[in-house]
């Protein structure tokens, strides 16, 4: 009998204090898996929650704020620091994005907290590391993960500037290590009875993810040189476009065995006879010609005729999908990657879940993502202040309350 997500982390609480997406992301996980996770916010809000201002809605922060509980405080008060100390004595993960200064005003360097609970899971989300002249630099992930991990002086042509990147994508590749990172701290207190610190980098995993060539430039191949001289120009790994400008992506992992089934894919079996391409050296010598054979085999085609010519050899392939059929994707969804939410907003209908599957687990119902200092009273109580003491806070603006909530309730 299958139970829901909210069962496994049921018991944990996690103290969100990160800003934007890397660091809150490793919580969500911890809140779709069923953790009680506070948003801990100042009282101007992240910043994140309006990086796409002028949208109605705050569509980037709900996709990383759903599950939590949100409270606004001041942390450059005495008063708000010690709200903070309190919740993480409760807590059994507290996760931060803070730069060294802002560890020091606010109080939370590791062997404070724990100091205060011992069984505390310290995660630790940084942009350059925590050592070293860049490690209070402030990093996003196309700075950090991007450039400074090398990724982007690959994908640029010979020795002309990459494009810009897309944003969010190291962050919340960096967010699943931290995940990881906090869960195996998870287990190892439950052999110590003892918590720790855990600590990752948008560079560190930057670095990780491009690893291959990396250690290819360790090794004296450097394939970023390579690409500034030669070009990337393999035939069997390239992008093609389709009668209809439609783009795909064929990668051929063994070009040597695959050659016969791609010139019967693209309707030319007389490339296997022509003496030019007897061998595979032969082949990429004239890799430039055979390239726009390629192009111009595929772009007679179709989309939908190229696909079906090259599943009909079984050949590895992609269409670059558009950003609007992926989220309608019938193998998405299918697969429970695009889920549906509980929202009434037809601005999130749909989400992106996590990518982690256990059999045995479904989906917890995913609702809106909660205002700023929506529950902010509601959290205080919790910890046990009187009415008069939060009242007291309110008015000296050390916390705010959302406007859509009434204390009286």
């Amino acid at each position: 009998m299958q139970t829901e997500m909210e069962s496994l982390f049921k018991d944990l609480v996690v103290i969100d204090a990160a800003s934007f997406v890397a660091g809150p992301g490793a919580a969500t996980i911890f809140a779709d898996f069923g953790a009680r996770v506070i948003k801990v916010e100042a009282p101007a809000g992240d910043a994140y929650r309006l990086l796409h201002g002028r949208h109605r809605f705050d569509f980037n922060w709900a996709l990383t704020s759903r599950h939590k509980e949100a409270i606004s405080v001041d942390l450059n008060t005495e008063a708000g620091r010690d709200i903070l100390h309190q919740l993480i004595q409760t807590a059994d993960i507290f996760v931060h994005n803070f730069r060294s200064d802002q560890i020091d005003r606010y109080d939370v360097a590791y062997e404070r907290l724990r100091g205060l609970n011992p069984r505390l899971i310290y995660g630790q989300l940084t942009g350059f590391g925590t050592k070293g002249p860049d490690a209070d630099k402030r990093g996003y992930d196309t700075t950090a993960w991007w450039s400074s991990a090398g990724i982007l002086d690959l994908m640029k042509k010979g020795q002309t500037a990459p494009n810009f990147p897309v944003g969010g994508v190291g962050d919340h590749a960096s967010a699943m290590t931290l995940f990881a990172g906090i869960t195996m701290a998870l287990y190892q207190r439950e052999k110590t009875g003892l918590g720790d610190a855990v600590e990752t980098s948008l560079v560190a995993n930057g670095a990780w993810s491009n690893g291959m060539h990396l250690q290819g430039a360790i090794a004296g191949f450097d394939l970023s040189k390579i690409l500034e001289e030669k070009g990337y120009r393999s035939p069997f790994a390239m992008i093609y476009e389709t009668a209809d400008h439609r783009f795909l992506v064929l990668v051929s992992p063994n070009p040597d065995k695959e050659w016969p089934a791609i010139a019967r894919a693209l309707g030319h079996p007389e490339w296997l006879e022509d003496p030019r391409f007897v061998t595979l050296r032969a082949i990429m010598k004239q890799r430039d010609e055979v390239r726009q054979l390629f192009q111009d085999a595929i772009g007679a085609l179709t989309m939908i005729e190229a696909c079906q010519a090259l599943d009909a050899e079984s050949l590895s392939y992609s269409v670059i999908e558009k950003i609007s059929e992926v989220v309608q994707s019938a193998q998405l969804i299918e697969n429970e990657v695009i889920i549906e939410t509980h929202s009434e907003d037809p601005d999130f209908q749909w989400t992106v879940a996590n990518p982690i599957k256990l059999s045995s687990l479904t989906h917890r119902p995913v609702g809106d993502p909660p205002k700023l200092g929506e529950h902010t009273y509601a959290i205080l109580k919790d910890l046990g202040l009187s009415e008069a003491r939060i009242d007291e806070l309110i008015a000296s603006k050390v916390v705010r309350l959302s406007q859509a909530v009434d204390p009286a309730s």
